[in-house]
């Protein structure tokens, strides 16, 4: 099942734990990693354990944990919660694909060890690292069941280079970044997992995310990560096919039906072939997955 929303909720915080699932997000993730002090992360693992506890599978939102980096805690992390048997984990500053296969070896015996019945997921951030990008083509060549994404982060990315901004002089991201950016969508879509967009950071400003939502869907993201909860409903409606779009993929299938057996048809004066068909049947899925939710 695609997810348009992922909503950051800080693993620490009752109050933003309790707000979290009541924004209508396809997932929650519940962050173990940069939004709680080094202090605090054993109090936080035992708070998210226990809401992982206290909403049970049937549930609005799927809940994910995002762990720390796996030599910084993560292992400690997925000992606190995997019995919990969160929906997913989200694994930061990987450097590639053996860093999935990793933690899915180590998802694999601690199921076994806790007696979780479901598959947990995985989605990486897939370019926080400087060798991350470079293989970011090597998920082709590895054996994930459990992954379901990739999505992409530029804020540890500038740090990790000693990148002063992320942003060219004209607001858009710079070179680097729109380089990476795209290496990670062609590189989920040449593995036919989601490709998550990354976050939006001006949270007031909905009009900006909105028309940043909508380019990002057009390119082939389906889903992004929000950082807060007044953005969770612009994501979930950009990323949903409008009305126009499902009436015309209807139309695109229909003109198909019509000529059957033919790899091309004509509709609006325009010649269609079988890329523009499949085009319409990831549409009307998509339509029809997200109306479900």
């Amino acid at each position: 099942m695609n997810l348009r929303s992922f909503l950051f909720v800080p693993g620490d915080s009752e109050k933003k734990l309790a707000k979290g699932a009541t924004v209508g997000a396809d997932a929650l993730i519940l962050d173990l990693e940069d939004a709680v002090a080094a202090p605090r992360k054993p109090l936080a693992r035992e708070m998210v354990r226990e809401y992982l506890n206290a909403h049970p599978k049937q549930r609005a939102s799927q809940l994910w944990v995002r762990i720390n980096p796996l030599d910084e805690g993560g292992l400690d992390d997925l000992a606190a919660v995997v019995r919990a048997a969160p929906d997913g984990i989200v694994i930061p500053k990987t450097h590639g694909p053996a860093d999935v296969l990793r933690l899915s070896h180590y998802l694999d015996v601690l199921e076994k060890r806790d007696d979780v019945a479901s598959t947990i997921r995985i989605l990486p951030v897939a370019t926080e690292t400087a060798q991350a990008p470079f293989r970011l083509g090597d998920y082709a060549n590895f054996d994930l069941p459990r992954l379901v994404g990739l999505t992409w982060g530029a804020e540890d990315l500038s740090a990790a280079i000693g990148a002063s901004t992320n942003r060219g002089a004209d607001g858009d991201w710079a070179f680097t970044y729109k380089m990476v950016r795209s290496a990670c969508l062609l590189a989920a879509k040449s593995i036919d997992v989601q490709a998550i967009e990354t976050l939006y950071a001006d949270f007031r400003d909905s009009d900006g995310l909105r028309s940043s939502c909508e380019s990002a869907a057009r390119e082939g993201f389906t889903g992004r990560i929000a950082i807060h909860p007044d953005q969770v409903a612009v994501i979930n409606d950009a990323f949903m096919p409008s009305a126009s779009d499902v009436a015309y993929a209807r139309r695109v299938i229909a003109a198909f039906e019509v000529a059957s057996g033919s790899g091309a048809v004509g509709l609006d004066g325009k010649m269609l072939d079988m890329p523009h068909f499949k085009q319409a049947q990831k549409v009307l899925a998509l339509s029809e997955a997200y109306s479900r939710r």
